[in-house]
């Protein structure tokens, strides 16, 4: 299509360094932020960094954790749509139009999804000028349905919840046949979801490592990345991380309710964003040094503690927590952010990692997203009062074990690889010679390469 038509928003490197935007639409973007939210202009805020351009990272209490090693969590709330997903929508949309896939004249996009993507899908490509459908189970939380709505797109419920990602794929596929012009944006099979993480915010990590040793905390390097999989983006950015530090642990996170990589196994939960099931398409298991499973309601418990003002009041008077740091994790956590944050405290404690390792992981979307959650909660459990508080801090975050935890030697990361062929191959339509060439690291190392060539046609469509 024609370049003039595409309506453009930052590079990669753009969204990595912000900085390097063009100072009028910088400003004019940071402006509109607030004042309008919807405009295109917004897109320009896609970015791990704040309006001076510093890193959104937060570095946990220990009295919250209960580990030595330093657990910082990169913060999402600033972003568009509050979560981080929407720099992946626009990755792979932006990519898609540049070599001439889609074209908003002819093509419904359809977002498989289920929530964060959606919501970002819905954001993205709606501002770039798109009808755009999300395809989420109908048991996802009601605030998730409220904001793809709000951006403009329409919605396709499918049974179940979190887990039930064949459902998605059964509709999308329903979609497509019914219809030349509908194309399927999957996240958990676009590599532009893959070329954002791995970009983006492994480099972003990367450049934290350095900000820390500066506070004096660690020695300008990251001892583990870890990430719950949801369409295996987020993880990409380990990938990034071991690039500069081969002795690097990357632990990928799972629902002990749906323990696929670690069991073979299946189930629901409610930790919404992660563990559907499959082994996606963009995830590069052969790269991957443990799978570790956490209990769903223990993060549902955990986000509780961090919102509610008695669990506040209890870090703050019991734990001795500064109430400054109580106020900021009550603004940038949602449940897989919760997930992540366990998933680090174990890692910390099954690798021994002591006061000079820092281990980074994502706040990916934030307590908006589950208010409706949390009412659930509490109808459940009770309202909550200072023993259940100090309880879920002993519990939940100091007291997590070393349990569900398989390492990634190399029969296990075969048998991660493994499984991709029973979605991919059997499922969706890809070669057994596909799946094979992603056992060569320079099947990804192509696909990282490309960052450099979509920048540039990004560069050449503005002009």
């Amino acid at each position: 299509m024609d370049t003039q038509q595409i309506i453009t928003g930052p590079t990669f490197e753009e969204m990595l360094h912000p900085e390097k935007i063009a100072p009028e639409v910088r400003a004019q973007a940071l402006r509109l932020m607030n004042e309008d939210p919807l405009d295109p202009i917004n897109l320009f805020n896609i970015t791990w960094k704040d309006s001076d351009n510093a890193i959104c990272y937060h570095i946990l209490p220990r009295e919250l954790t209960g580990v030595d090693a330093n657990i910082v969590v990169l913060h999402s709330v600033h972003f568009p749509t509050s979560s981080h997903k929407v720099g992946a929508t626009y990755s792979v949309l932006i990519e898609k139009e540049l070599f001439g896939e889609v074209d908003p004249r002819i093509h419904t996009l359809v977002w498989p999804s289920t929530g964060n993507y959606g919501i970002g899908g819905a954001f993205v490509g709606c501002r770039m000028n798109f009808k755009s459908i999300v395809v989420l189970p109908e048991n996802m939380s009601q605030e998730r349905f409220d904001r793809i709505r709000g951006y403009g797109a329409e919605i396709i419920a499918t049974p179940g919840s979190e887990s039930n990602v064949k459902e998605i794929y059964d509709k999308t596929w329903e979609l497509r046949r019914s219809d030349p012009n509908i194309r399927i944006l999957n996240q958990f099979e676009v590599m532009g979801n893959y070329r954002f993480h791995y970009h983006v915010t492994g480099n972003t990590i990367a450049e934290l490592a350095d900000v820390l040793k500066q506070h004096g905390i660690g020695h300008g390097h990251i001892s583990a990345y870890v990430s719950a999989m949801g369409s295996g983006g987020t993880i990409a950015a380990g990938d990034r991380l071991k690039q500069m530090w081969p002795n690097l642990k990357i632990v990928g996170l799972e629902p002990i309710q749906c323990p696929t990589l670690y069991n073979n196994g299946y189930g629901e939960h409610r930790i919404e964003g992660i563990g559907d099931k499959h082994v996606t398409w963009i995830h590069n298991v052969l790269n991957m040094d443990a799978v570790v499973c956490i209990d769903d309601i223990s993060c549902v418990r955990g986000l509780a503690l961090l919102t509610d003002p008695i669990g506040q009041q209890t870090l703050s008077k019991r734990y001795g927590i500064p109430e400054a740091d109580i106020d900021t994790m009550s603004r940038i956590f949602g449940i897989s952010g919760v997930c992540n944050v366990l998933g680090a405290i174990k890692t910390a404690k099954y690798y021994n990692l002591g006061a000079d390792d820092v281990v980074v992981t994502i706040c990916t979307d934030a307590i908006d997203r589950y208010y409706s959650v949390m009412s659930w909660l509490e109808q459940a459990e009770g309202k909550m009062d200072e023993a259940m508080a100090v309880g879920r801090v002993e519990s939940t975050f100091r007291g997590q074990k070393l349990d569900y935890i398989q390492e990634g030697d190399r029969l296990a990361r075969e048998r991660w690889h493994n499984l991709k062929y029973y979605t991919w191959v059997e499922q969706q339509g890809k070669t057994v010679d596909e799946l094979n060439a992603q056992r060569d690291p320079d099947w990804w190392r192509r696909h990282q390469e490309l960052v450099k060539e979509i920048d540039k046609r990004i560069v050449e469509a503005r002009q």
